[in-house]
């Protein structure tokens, strides 16, 4: 595939990314999306009638190169991208939502489709084979297949301006966390951060050339600064840079592009006939309503806010006695927060840290994995990597069999977005008799080792490291037939359980003992400590319950409702947020504009799911609570019912099957200390 040669000559099938340049990348999609077309033109001008595996399966496994590519093209984009890589995708975006409009919107293939479905209780499918058939039925029909000329040319128009508008969005994010530095020459504004901290800031500057220290808004420097730094102005000024990201005035600003993916998605959704963009998404959930959706977040709402604003209170009268701040605001939260644990729990993540070094975290998430499903993770040197700081393990099972190919990026750098994420390079399918097996990997933006200490990770990084390495188990056990169906190819606000079941892990001493080892003596972390981590794992839990609601409203709002009415969006976000705000407002601050979830990624009409999620992970965990940690049988059942079926089944009907009953929050309410 010109300089991109598919299929891949290299272990496992890997993706070659030392050979790749960013300009075989354009040549190399067009040339795929060229194989890709005559595999669909083969299906559409077959004269044989239309049966499962000569439409349904033979259209799951077109476009296998296409895949390939691109997976591996977007994520570069994510984690090492720049000017030129990005300039390929806004060329490339539209040419991929025409070609994949093309498909939606081909009568002919469609007509086939729609027999099959027609007819699918006559077919004696399997389970995973009729849900197969429902998902490409609906993935036509829901996507324009039904409705007449002129409105699929819109429905086009459309796909094309979002994709472009998504990509823009993502980009001035990127540019305006990048764009900022706070640059400081005085030691005596350092006072209260940690040691790591400053170093870190130290080897930053000089690597841009300049005395003293930066400060970034990227998390491994802003998090330390926001939380420890007694300066209070400058906490200020670093809150507001990072809340009045994309809403400067300047060439990165994001509230056009907001409104018009608002608009836009409003538009499609009622060319669809769906009510609004959050019926349309909605429909395939197993939320199933906008309604049902706000009610969920309205009732917990109702649970979170006294606690919340008891919450607020006590912070609020404990930075006033301590420092005689007469009003709290949002660049106090983090910094007064950390204060009072300190003072209630006598601990503090400085304490925490170097029981938790990033290599012996990782090791313990492999050490639980092996615990719970048997699986082995060795680091090996002959897979290529897209930048030196990733590392590439194989896994195996109990028995020897390779199971998957599994990536880990820790590190912040320039090109790289923030947050922390899971992707796949390659998914799990099963053909010609071959069980193919998925290529994995987790993003994140931990502190980078410094010249004196290696990565020290706070407790809130060892949660996302096995958060993220949940959804990694679920693309790695991954066994279905189907790729379409196949690990986190799953109901969205079911994606969210193989993550968060995962984090309860490290709250329990069991597990603790496995990987919470001082860097420097080997001690493993004394008992008290892991009393104080469970003591304090509900501290504040009201109001970061409300702060997660309130996103989940404001996504609801921007999709659950027509957005004409928005002319300002500002007033329009202080509107959904003022019955969960517990700080002031700062006016130069806009969420919206930089809530890459819902206006870059795939949350949009789905920010709830995490809290969704939330009920069914506590419920499924206090399962393993009940019957040990390391309950081998109970692992079992987890893997076979939910890790490995992906999307072939209801989500509900898998987890009942798992757990013997519907979840309850009850199990979510204990936890959270909310009952």
């Amino acid at each position: 595939m010109n300089n991109i040669p598919y299929p891949f000559n290299t272990p496992h099938g890997t993706a070659p990314f030392s050979t790749i340049a960013p300009e075989h990348f354009k040549p190399a999609f067009e040339e795929a999306i060229t194989l890709a077309k005559a595999e669909i033109e083969a299906i559409v001008s077959n004269t044989e009638s239309p049966t499962f595996a000569n439409t349904i399966e033979a259209l799951d496994f077109s476009g296998e190169a296409l895949d390939r590519i691109s997976n591996i093209f977007f994520n570069l984009n994510s984690a090492e991208t720049n000017e030129q890589i990005q300039q390929i995708a806004q060329e490339i975006s539209p040419i991929l939502t025409a070609f994949s409009n093309d498909i939606t919107l081909n009568e002919t293939l469609f007509a086939k489709i729609k027999a099959l479905h027609d007819r699918r209780d006559q077919l004696n499918l399997s389970t995973e084979q009729l849900t197969l058939l429902d998902k490409k039925f609906k993935g036509f029909s829901r996507n324009g297949a039904l409705l007449p000329d002129e409105k699929k040319k819109r429905l086009r128009e459309i796909d094309t301006e979002l994709a472009s508008l998504k990509l823009t969005f993502g980009e001035n994010v990127l540019a305006e966390t990048q764009d900022y530095a706070l640059h400081i020459t005085n030691p005596a504004e350092l006072k209260g951060l940690p040691e790591g901290a400053i170093e870190a800031a130290a080897q930053l500057a000089a690597s841009r050339g300049h005395d003293g220290w930066i400060f970034t808004l990227d998390a491994p420097s802003y998090l330390p600064f926001i939380t420890y730094a007694e300066n209070r102005p400058l906490r200020k000024q670093l809150a507001i840079a990072a809340g009045q990201k994309a809403f400067r005035d300047n060439d990165f600003n994001n509230t056009g592009n907001t409104l018009k993916i608002a608009a836009l998605r409003h538009e499609r959704a009622k060319l669809l006939g769906y009510e609004t963009h959050a019926h349309f998404v909605l429909e395939e959930r197993m939320a199933q309503q906008p309604e049902k959706v706000t009610a969920f977040l309205n009732e917990l709402l109702a649970k979170a806010k006294p606690a919340a604003a008891r919450e607020f209170a006590q912070l609020s009268a404990f930075a006033k006695e301590l420092d005689g701040i007469e009003t709290l605001e949002k660049w106090d939260g983090s910094y007064y927060s950390e204060k009072l644990k300190q003072q209630l729990f006598s601990l503090d993540d400085e304490m925490l840290k170097p029981y938790f070094k990033l290599e012996n975290v990782l090791h313990g998430a492999f050490e639980v994995a092996d615990r719970l499903f048997g699986l082995k993770f060795s680091e090996v040197s002959h897979i290529d990597k897209y930048h030196d700081d990733v590392q590439t393990f194989e896994v195996h099972g109990e028995n020897g069999e390779f199971i998957a190919v599994f990536y880990a990026d820790f590190f912040p750098r320039k090109g790289k977005r923030n947050g922390a994420w899971m992707t796949s390079y390659k998914s799990q399918y099963v053909k010609n008799g071959n069980n193919e097996r998925p290529h994995v990997s987790i993003v994140c933006n931990f502190t980078k080792p410094t010249a004196t200490k290696p990565s020290l990770l706070t407790f809130n990084e060892v949660t996302t490291l096995f958060h993220e390495f949940g959804h990694a188990l679920h693309g790695m056990l991954a066994d279905t037939v189907y790729p379409s169906l196949s690990g986190t190819s799953v109901y969205w606000d079911f994606v969210e359980l193989p993550s968060q079941i995962m984090e309860n892990w490290c709250y329990e001493p069991q597990a603790l003992a496995l990987f919470a080892r001082h860097y420097e003596t080997g001690e493993v972390i004394p008992q008290p400590y892991v009393d104080k981590i469970r003591e304090s794992a509900s501290f504040l839990e009201g109001m970061a319950t409300l702060r997660q609601i309130s996103f989940g409203l404001l996504d609801m709002a921007f999709h659950g409702a027509d957005p004409a009415a928005i002319s300002d969006i500002k007033s329009f976000e202080k509107s959904v947020f003022d019955n969960t705000a517990l700080f002031p407002d700062v006016a130069e601050n806009c969420m919206s504009v930089s809530f890459s979830h819902i206006f870059n990624g795939g949350y949009s009409s789905g920010y709830y799911s995490y809290k969704w999620a939330e009920v069914l992970d506590a419920d499924a965990f206090a399962y393993f609570s009940q019957n040990g940690i390391f309950n081998r049988d109970i692992a079992a059942k987890f893997r076979e019912h939910v890790l490995s079926k992906g999307g072939t089944e209801h989500p509900m009907t898998l987890y009942k099957r798992f757990r013997g009953q519907e979840p309850t929050p009850d199990a979510l309410l204990k936890r959270a200390g909310l009952l």
